[in-house]
């Protein structure tokens, strides 16, 4: 999974990198844009999920969770 993650953002990388270069170098904004577009949907649909799946697999959500049980924790601890 972190090779897919690393090929993702290289890719993510290459693509915003290119669309600038399209966009500034060769002076055609319109297909610059266009790139620049696919990657930011790119980044967002695709690069992202496999991030957060592969960051919170195996953790435990209730671990992150404000309950009323650690608010009451807390509360003790305090006084």
């Amino acid at each position: 999974m972190r090779i897919v993650l690393w090929v993702c953002f290289i890719i993510m990388l290459g693509g915003f990198g290119t669309g600038f270069y399209i966009k500034i170098i060769q002076t055609n904004p319109e297909l610059g844009d266009k790139i620049i577009g696919l990657s930011v949907l790119f980044s967002t649909f695709i690069f992202m999920p496999l991030f957060l799946y592969h960051r919170w697999k195996g953790k435990n959500i209730k671990d992150y969770v404000l309950d009323k049980k650690k608010l009451d924790e807390m509360r003790e601890k305090d006084l």
